[in-house]
């Protein structure tokens, strides 16, 4: 275990989380019954999941909405504690060392701003270095790593309300690696930017990473996300791990299928997955000349995204 610690940023060991769930009546009569009631049913979001992460890895962690991504990642904070199983972070138990285990983290949820929002960029750097006793030597050199990686001149003496989503988002990014932390959890870190912010924001977490070697735990469902910085794949459904290995093996799972793209008329391109070892591509394409003139014809590599649907829809095993 000792060796494991070492060598592992987070064990999880047949983690499960049950969650009592009231089962409710209709209607008003019901819902003041439901008040004393002890009618409950046990709802398991998280369901034997076992896995190490090594120290250093950008790990992207998926699944569909309500597949118990984000109660997994609470219990790796340190905000929820696991029905049954064995979970060690950084080398402790989360849920008995909250405060250790904040202290070792960073977290960046989607459009929910660790800023103050009337403040400057740079004054909200200055309260984190006060919270999390970062030294004044260990500010500066982030501070200066920071500035070789992306251009903060522009941004430091902004106002969080005053930045465009772009911008807070990146800010958050450079928040949440300051106090220099052994792991960093991204939830939907690109959400709602536009393609070159996107860019830019992984070119920051891609820079972090190697720099520092972060261990990042990525949640998203953008794909571009996923292509662009994770090393390994963990997916789960219904709580359940249903995938993890790296992204070459994910692509090569699936060496077989294609998209199969043809254009019928204008701009209008009809896109079809299919398996060649298991369907005549010229019996596709003889099925769309049924319905009018092929103008154009494409064969690609099938999509991240289209690989993991047919993860979900277990077409896996």
């Amino acid at each position: 275990m000792v060796k494991d610690q070492n060598e592992y940023a987070i064990i999880m060991n047949g983690i499960v989380k049950e969650f009592k769930v009231l089962n409710r009546r209709e209607g008003l009569k019901g819902s003041l019954m439901d008040l004393f009631s002890r009618d409950y049913r046990t709802v398991t979001a998280v369901d034997n999941i076992s896995v190490k992460i090594p120290k250093g890895q950008i790990v992207g962690y998926l699944g569909p909405n309500g597949a118990g991504k984000s109660t997994t990642i609470k219990m790796m904070t340190g905000v929820l504690e696991p029905t049954r199983g064995d979970l060690m972070v950084n080398g402790c138990i989360p849920y008995k060392n909250r405060t250790v285990n904040a202290e070792k983290i960073g977290v960046v949820f989607g459009q929910r701003s660790q800023l103050w929002w009337s403040l400057p960029l740079i004054e909200s750097f200055k309260l984190l270095k006060e919270i999390y006793l970062i030294p004044d030597e260990k500010y500066n050199e982030m501070m200066e790593l920071y500035g070789s990686i992306v251009d903060m001149d522009p941004l430091l003496h902004k106002t969080v309300r005053q930045m465009s989503l772009g911008q807070r988002t990146l800010s958050d990014i450079l928040a949440a690696f300051l106090h220099d932390p052994q792991i960093v959890f991204l939830d939907e870190p690109t959400i709602g930017l536009d393609v070159s912010m996107k860019s830019k924001i992984r070119e920051l977490i891609k820079e972090l990473n190697k720099r520092k070697q972060t261990t990042v735990i990525l949640t998203t469902h953008d794909m571009g996300d996923v292509d662009a910085l994770c090393e390994r794949i963990v997916i789960i459904d219904h709580g359940k791990m249903i995938y993890d290995n790296d992204m070459d093996h994910l692509k090569t799972y699936f060496g077989s299928y294609r998209t199969l793209k043809l254009r019928l008329h204008g701009d209008v391109w009809e896109e079809e997955v299919i398996d060649e070892s298991k369907t005549d591509v010229m019996s596709v394409i003889s099925k769309y000349q049924q319905k009018g003139k092929i103008l154009d014809i494409k064969l690609e590599e099938i999509s991240t995204e289209e690989v993991i649907k047919k993860i979900y829809e277990g077409v896996a095993g």
